[in-house]
């Protein structure tokens, strides 16, 4: 199916994270996480009006603890209540939702499924996530994922990485 990477993204579908949209989005997000993360805790609030537009939604009393890493921001949405603790990362090609009064443990992580395409291991174009665990370029290793439970591995910064 046609479409802009961002449409197929949001669709589930394969997509290509290395398009130029895509990239300005997550400058944008970048923009307001470090707003958000290095604001001092009483001009911040529950959280830094940069990061609070930035969400798909924010609930009343929603509370996100810096510091806090998400890819988009735009497709995060926080119920009523939520308390997002110190080091949380959401990596959010596609939409994610908190219910109302949930509280996170302090690094935990959101790894919300998306399909991408990544570099072969032998530089031959491109390939299925699902036909390996791991992304490698050659002459380097791929190094574990430390997420709970992804089951995958992080690629070198060369190469797109499936989230």
């Amino acid at each position: 199916m046609a479409g802009s990477e961002r449409t197929k993204m949001a669709a589930g579908e394969w997509y290509c994270c290395l398009d130029p949209e895509l990239e300005a989005l997550r400058i944008t997000a970048r923009d307001a996480v470090f707003e958000h993360n290095s604001l001092p805790p009483r001009q911040r609030a529950d959280i830094g009006p940069g990061m609070r537009a930035l969400l798909g939604a924010a609930g009343e009393r929603a509370r996100v603890e810096a510091p806090f890493h998400c890819a988009y921001g735009f497709n995060i949405f926080l119920g009523d209540r939520v308390f997002l603790n110190a080091g949380c990362t959401i990596l959010d090609t596609r939409q994610s939702a908190s219910a109302r009064e949930r509280c996170s443990a302090p690094m935990c992580r959101s790894i919300v499924p998306s399909t991408t395409r990544r570099l072969r291991g032998d530089g031959q174009g491109w390939r299925s996530p699902s036909r390996s665990r791991s992304a490698t370029v050659p002459g380097s290793a791929a190094v574990p994922s430390s997420s709970a439970g992804s089951g995958s591995a992080m690629a070198p910064s060369s190469a797109p990485v499936p989230w």
